[in-house]
C-alpha cells in the first residue's frame, strides 16, 4: 500500500508525540501499520508518502539514487539571480556542501491553501516563492539553504516526489491511496 497525505502545518511526521500536546499523523485517520517515507518538519507542509512496504524508504531517500523532491519555499525578499545560482550549485550548510539543486523563482506565486496560522507579514519586506528540486534530504535543508543565501524561508511545501505531484484536490490533513500510474510516477526521475 502506498498513500499520499497532504501533511498540515504543525503536525509531526510520526504517530507518537515527542512531548505532550504535539500534533501527529495519528490525527489523520491513516490505516494501521503504515509509516512515513521520509519526513517533513513540523513547520513544513505538503506531500508525505506513507507505506506498509519495507524497502521503499531506501528506494526513495538514498542520496546515491538521486531521487528528486520538489519544494515551494516562500521566502523573505526577492532572491537575486546570483542567490538562485548559488542555491543551484550548492551552498555550505552546517560545514557540508549541499548537492547541486534546481532553483527558480515562481512568478506569479503559486496558489496554495491558506496556512493556519498564517505566516507573519512584514509591511516593508516583500516575500516571494522559489521552487527547489533536491536529490538529498538533510534536516531542515531547504530552510538552511535559503538562509545561507540571505532569504529566510517563511513557509515550505513539498509538492513533488519523482514525477508524482501533490494532488491539488487533496486538502491539508487529507490522504488517499495512490493509483498504479501514480505509484510508478513516484519512482520515476524527471
Amino acid at each position: 500500500m502506498l498513500l499520499v497525505l497532504h501533511k498540515p502545518y504543525d503536525v509531526l511526521s510520526q504517530f507518537t508525540p515527542d512531548h505532550p500536546g504535539q500534533r501527529t499523523l495519528a490525527e489523520c485517520g491513516l490505516p494501521p501499520r503504515v509509516y512515513a517515507l521520509g519526513r517533513l518538519d513540523r513547520d513544513s507542509e505538503g506531500l508525505l508518502l506513507l507505506s506498509d512496504e519495507p524497502g521503499l524508504n531506501t528506494r526513495l531517500l538514498d542520496p546515491e539514487r538521486g531521487h528528486p523532491r520538489t519544494y515551494w519555499a516562500q521566502v523573505e525578499g526577492r532572491p537575486t539571480p546570483d542567490a538562485l545560482a548559488r542555491l543551484a550549485s550548492g551552498v555550505d550548510v552546517q560545514g557540508q556542501r549541499t548537492r547541486p539543486a534546481r532553483a527558480r523563482l515562481l512568478a506569479p506565486p503559486p496558489t496554495v491553501p491558506p496556512r493556519v496560522p498564517p505566516i507573519r507579514v512584514r509591511a516593508h519586506i516583500p516575500d516571494s516563492w522559489l521552487e527547489l528540486e533536491l536529490t538529498e534530504g538533510r534536516n531542515r535543508q531547504v530552510r538552511r539553504m535559503t538562509a545561507a543565501v540571505g532569504f529566510p524561508t517563511l513557509r515550505l511545501i513539498r509538492v513533488r516526489t519523482g514525477n508524482f505531484r501533490l494532488p491539488p484536490e487533496l486538502a491539508p490533513g487529507q490522504w488517499r491511496e495512490l493509483r498504479p500510474d501514480e505509484r510508478r510516477a513516484v519512482f520515476e526521475r524527471r
